[in-house]
């Protein structure tokens, strides 16, 4: 989720502590967020100019190329962003991040390539997160001999379909086991993402397919956005379309006053 936060960030410090919202000094606070940026535009809809210390902004557009995330290893090719009117209580103008009268609510369009994602598989975080996530299982699992996960790699392929394989290596094993996963990615009612006809093997050997849609059930489960709701987050996706090289994501956001992300970046 560090994308989000740093665009709440980004969007609500772009009033503090200037008392004029500009478009360069709204892009500044928008660029810090990143690690780097290739390029990026920003315009900020505040007519009349006083709407501000009103505690109000009509409207920001963002429009982004290549931005690097700071605490992930990932890149964003393309980001369009566009906000409804923001309303925060002008009294908490200083203060890190002000306080929102009202929901924050954006489009949001996102363009990552196939590169920029295994570049993300590969980075020392997302192996320890895949070390952490094989170690966090049964009671059962725990008790055997624990599994590093290495290689991971992903394929974009037509038709929202995708190629994803990962090595096994244990102490029992002089050689690594294959895991390969092909299967298709779609959204049920905007707000759950699905896994779809999954062919699931191990060195060529497939996986009988009771016990991959039992397994399949409690990760469809866990990709269900309304698990966000309970932290104050409401996101619907509008599209969703995965082809060779790319995958281009549009959503629907909004953001209660009370969100735990906004908590957690004013600590």
């Amino acid at each position: 989720m560090e994308f989000l936060t740093i665009l709440i960030s980004g969007l609500l410090g772009l009033v503090v502590p200037v008392g004029l919202v500009i478009d360069r000094t709204a892009e500044n606070a928008i660029r810090s967020q990143f690690a780097g940026v290739e390029q990026l535009q920003v315009r900020v809809d505040n007519v009349p100019s006083h709407q501000l210390l009103q505690g109000k902004v009509e409207k920001v557009q963002i429009a982004g190329r290549s931005l690097q995330l700071k605490q992930q290893d990932l890149r964003i090719a393309v980001l369009e962003l566009e906000t409804d009117e923001i309303e925060f209580d002008p009294s908490s103008i200083r203060q890190k991040l002000p306080k929102l009268k009202q929901p924050l609510q954006a489009g949001v369009r996102l363009v990552l390539t196939e590169q920029d994602i295994n570049k993300l598989l590969q980075s020392p975080e997302f192996i320890n997160r895949l070390g952490k996530f094989n170690q966090g299982g049964s009671s059962k699992s725990q008790s055997s001999i624990p599994a590093n996960l290495v290689n991971p790699k992903v394929e974009f392929l037509a038709n929202n379909r995708f190629f994803f394989q990962v090595e096994l290596h244990n102490q029992e094993q002089e050689k690594p086991l294959l895991v390969q996963v092909n299967a298709g990615l779609g959204i049920v009612g905007g707000r759950q993402v699905q896994l779809i006809d999954p062919v699931v093997s191990i060195d060529g050997v497939e996986f009988p397919p009771d016990f991959i849609n039992f397994v399949l059930s409690d990760i469809n489960q866990q990709l269900d956005l309304r698990n966000l709701e309970g932290d104050g987050l409401q996101m619907r996706i509008l599209k969703l379309e995965m082809k060779p090289g790319k995958l281009e994501i549009a959503a629907f956001l909004r953001l209660e006053p009370s969100s735990k992300f906004l908590e957690t970046r004013r600590s």
